[in-house]
């Protein structure tokens, strides 16, 4: 099988990562019981995620020149990402997370942006290239919005899929919704997007209704540990979770996204292709971390063969 290219524009940040008992809350300082640096960011997140699930996949990024951004290229380098398209911000800071995450999987998270936040017009032009041997454009809303709004723009006129990630959530104008061929919020972007309280597969067809009505062709919502909602404009479906146990879900929107496009890159139709980033988004959370936590190939086909048909029984 030929893969078609895959073009991620997104953020890079290191992650800075502990893990304690619980949260804390306002004024309180706790123990932790372990602490880890990787790799992060959603674009960079979501772009290893497709690469270590099979993708033909390049990443459009802009790092700082320190020492988070020579541990960012050396990564890289690592995951099959390294490329001319990895801009390097002279002046400003790689960018980082913050992340706080108890034992019951839970999470809290600080992003600085840095370098990441100041994408270029020119930078972006320079990727024309690249855009033009594409067939899906993922993004998200981690970088200064005028690149996202840049990028997508470049995308539509060459007729490649748009697909974005609308996280961090922020306003979304019209001109840019028109321009989405695919939005793939959670159920809290989606409410506060919409304008909806989202609890159930009811909520998120009606939501969806919402994005059509701005120009978006499809709808993919993640719903956690309740699973994806997906329509297509012309019919829904509610894909339910696995359930497995879960020990961090920091990262499972980036892998749902970053095996959503690999499936859509192979061939397979809407559904399908939601089917497999579900697949991929539930094999992460069974690890700690973000990055590091991305399944490979191997272990996805394994587990797809092995959830396949229940997922198909029990879709509706």
């Amino acid at each position: 099988m030929v893969n078609k290219k895959i073009c991620v524009m997104g953020s890079y940040v290191t992650d800075l990562t502990a893990y304690a008992q619980h949260l804390p809350i306002k004024g309180e300082t706790i123990l932790g019981t372990k602490f880890r640096t990787g790799s992060g960011g959603k674009g960079s997140n979501q772009a290893i995620a497709a690469k270590r699930a099979g993708g033909d996949v390049t990443l459009i990024t802009k790092i700082g020149r320190d020492i988070f951004g020579s541990f960012a290229l050396d990564n890289f380098k690592k995951e099959g990402l390294y490329s001319p398209y990895i801009f390097i911000d002279e002046d400003g800071e790689t960018g980082a997370a913050l992340i706080m995450v108890d034992y019951e999987s839970n999470n809290l998270i600080l992003v600085v942006p840095g370098a990441c936040n100041n994408i270029s017009q020119i930078e972006l032009e320079s990727c024309a290239s690249i855009l033009k041997e594409s067939h899906i454009l993922l993004t998200q809303l981690e970088v200064n919005i005028e690149a996202t709004k840049k990028i997508i723009e470049m995308a539509q006129k060459k007729g490649i899929i748009t697909v974005l990630n609308p996280a961090p959530i922020q306003d979304i104008d019209d001109e840019l919704f028109s321009k989405i061929d695919i939005i793939t919020p959670n159920e809290v972007e989606a409410s506060i997007l919409s304008g909806m309280s989202i609890s159930n597969s009811i909520d998120c067809k009606k939501a969806a209704e919402y994005f059509f009505k701005k120009g978006v062709k499809k709808v993919a919502i993640t719903l956690g540990e309740l699973g994806v909602y997906c329509n297509d404009g012309v019919k829904d479906m509610m894909i339910p979770a696995v359930k497995v146990h879960s020990i961090d879900t920091t990262g499972a929107g980036d892998a749902f996204n970053g095996g959503f496009v690999v499936g859509l890159s192979e061939g397979k139709d809407f559904f399908q292709a939601c089917i497999f980033g579900s697949f991929v988004a539930t094999l992460s959370v069974t690890k700690y971390g973000t990055a590091i936590a991305m399944p490979k190939r191997e272990e996805i086909d394994v587990f797809y063969n092995d959830h396949y048909d229940f997922i198909k029984e029990h879709c509706c």
